[in-house]
């Protein structure tokens, strides 16, 4: 017998029908022999409906009551799939993050998983329930709710894949795999039989919405293979691992891309040690985080300091900002929010030049400007106009043959 946890997003819950239909997926699973965790998103947009229904009341919202708030969307698709569960004949109980054990720290609606505390979840596994545990929450040591962020729910289900020793974590989503760009703007997308984590967290931090980042970290760190798959259909998925099969035309694994990008330049800078420091911890200690960071050199003991933070985050970063840029006697900083990146990906980039070369002239030959350039070893992403990310992608795609089976 083996130990499965699945994850269904909010696609795949989003009304009765679609209910009835995971629940069928899961007894399948669990009338092969498995144990079955499953951790299921809200419904829908439930989550959006619901941030909506707090801008009627404020602007800001308090923190710890948003996290309260938005654990409720869970709640509701975790207890209705128990409900369907049941109903089809099955022995299943529904469980809040809290009840599952997971710890989390203090930061409210970005909060990070401190500890896995599975007693419950093994004591109803063994008594032969399937086991339903919302996604995207946790609870503090003082016993408040938290949330982990958008696509927080990946998380979850990894994290219990781990401390439960699951022998797979399935993610079921309306998209039947890990393409080498997304299919919606790319119609040359293909679909990956495979993709290490290394190329996956690279492709996931950059904008591909596949998986979310600290879901796939996780996984590396405790070798927990992801599969991803569609809840619509029976095709095969795309497997997540330590090792993949090299791939022989084209050492690029895939091409990301993000439209959530605002850059920030902070003008007359004095060049001198310590001013780096200034700027960013500050915006660490708001939880700002921060991307692509750019300085030019030094003109009259003067420089220019430029970098990225995604959208949602600009206004929180231009407040702190503001009072730091007179504090260190900076001239001035200003903030653009129409740009996006595109990224390429794949381990093949460490011992093959001339891939860096053929981004920059594929791009140019579209016309297209590129403002900031930021490199990992396995990895080159351009920060470019917002308007102009999903023709980047598709030419891009279509330069490198991405398209071609190896």
């Amino acid at each position: 017998m083996g130990l499965v946890v699945q994850k269904y997003g909010g696609t795949s819950v989003a009304n009765v029908d679609l209910i009835k239909n995971v629940a069928r997926r899961i007894i399948r699973t669990k009338e092969k022999g498995n144990q079955v965790v499953a951790v299921v998103s809200a419904m829908g947009d439930t989550t959006d409906e619901l941030v909506q229904l707090t801008r009627q009341i404020t602007p800001r919202p308090d923190p710890r009551e948003m996290d309260l708030l938005l654990s409720t969307g869970e709640i509701i698709s975790c207890t209705l799939l128990s409900m369907a569960l049941k109903a089809a004949g099955h022995e299943a109980v529904s469980l809040s993050g809290a009840q599952a054990g997971i710890q989390t720290d203090a930061a409210h609606t970005d909060a990070r998983i401190v500890a896995m505390n599975p007693g419950r979840i093994w004591r109803e596994l063994q008594e032969g329930r399937i086991v339903v545990v919302a996604g995207f929450q946790g609870v503090t040591e003082s016993m408040d709710v938290t949330t982990l962020g958008r696509g927080g729910s990946d998380t979850t289900a990894v994290a219990l894949a781990a401390a439960l020793c699951a022998d797979l974590c399935e993610r079921y989503t309306d998209v039947d795999g890990v393409y080498t760009a997304d299919p919606r703007i790319c119609p040359d997308a293909r679909k990956l039989k495979d993709i290490s984590f290394e190329e996956m967290m690279e492709l996931a931090v950059q904008g591909a919405k596949i998986m979310h980042p600290r879901a796939v970290e996780m996984g590396a760190l405790h070798h927990i293979p992801i599969i991803v798959a569609s809840s619509f259909n029976d095709a095969p998925g795309t497997l997540i691992h330590d090792e993949v099969t090299m791939e022989l035309r084209s050492k690029l694994r895939g091409i990301s891309h993000d439209t959530d990008v605002a850059k920030i330049t902070v003008v007359g800078v004095p060049d001198k040690p310590g001013i780096a420091a200034g700027i960013f911890e500050p915006l660490a200690q708001k939880r700002v985080s921060v991307d692509t960071i750019v300085q030019n050199t030094g003109v009259h003991k003067l420089t220019d300091l430029t970098f990225t933070v995604a959208r949602k985050d600009l206004e929180k970063a231009m407040e702190v900002i503001k009072p730091v840029v007179k504090s260190i006697g900076a001239r001035e900083c200003v903030a653009d929010s129409t740009l996006g990146k595109v990224s390429i990906v794949g381990t093949g980039m460490q011992t093959a030049p001339g891939y860096a070369a053929k981004m920059f002239r594929t791009l140019s030959d579209k016309g297209i400007n590129i403002e900031l350039i930021t490199t990992s070893e396995i990895r080159i992403t351009c920060i470019i106009s917002e308007k102009q990310v999903a023709e980047a992608v598709q030419a891009l795609h279509q330069a490198f043959h991405l398209e071609r089976v190896a």
